[in-house]
């Protein structure tokens, strides 16, 4: 979707701010945020790019003014309330309702993989897939507003890139994010000229490079 989350190319945003010897955390409930997430997704209740996608709906107020980790127990917070685990009532006071349902069995430390924090989602698929397009083609990113979740930046939309590179076969963000399937694809490297991105402007030897699926492309 459009929104304040999708800030590449943007300009008058001011410098980003680098912090020398940034700690892990900030605060310690900021770990027990983490620890709480990845500890939720053993229920199976939602994937990563539904995740993801808390964060693309916030809105732009609350996108610039809130943290990293606010932003993830703010995503959460939907995630267990969207998903019928939860009632904001009950997150805001602590107690649970009266006759509410609860999960059967309970989550307990048991069941989260003591690995959960250094293992990775894995995303990719081994399926045999054509591919849509070949290394070296030139092809087109697709100028689309979509109204739900998307890896596609708006600041390649419509604009002409080669392809470097086929990642293989993973999952489509797109239809993930909304239960939608996982709808399988081949994910590319492409190449795109800054001055293709930003105009004369721009570095002449510039170049990004984006991954993106079959669905976000055309041929050029």
């Amino acid at each position: 979707m459009n929104g304040i989350h999708d800030m590449g190319g943007m300009q008058d945003m001011g410098l980003v701010q680098y912090e020398n010897g940034e700690p892990v955390f900030h605060a310690p409930w900021e770990s027990r945020v983490l620890a709480m997430v990845l500890a939720t997704f053993a229920w199976h209740k939602w994937n990563l790019d539904a995740f993801r996608h808390t964060r693309e709906v916030l809105p732009p107020q609350d996108y610039l003014r809130l943290s990293y980790y606010e932003q993830w127990f703010s995503g959460l917070r939907e995630l267990l309330v969207r998903r019928g685990l939860l009632t904001a009532e009950e997150i805001d006071s602590g107690i649970p309702a009266a006759g509410a349902a609860k999960t059967s069995p309970p989550l307990t430390a048991e069941q989260v993989s003591p690995v959960a924090l250094s293992t990775r989602i894995h995303a990719q698929r081994d399926l045999s897939i054509s591919p849509r397009f070949k290394v070296g083609q030139q092809v087109r990113a697709r100028n689309i507003n979509p109204v739900g979740h998307t890896r596609l930046p708006r600041y390649a939309r419509g604009k002409v890139g080669t392809i470097h590179r086929d990642h293989g076969v993973f999952v489509f963000p797109d239809t993930h994010a909304h239960f939608l399937g996982e709808k399988p694809q081949h994910v590319y490297s492409v190449r795109f000229a800054a001055r293709e991105l930003w105009g004369a402007q721009s570095p002449e030897k510039d170049c990004v490079y984006l991954d993106m699926w079959d669905d976000y492309l055309d041929p050029a």
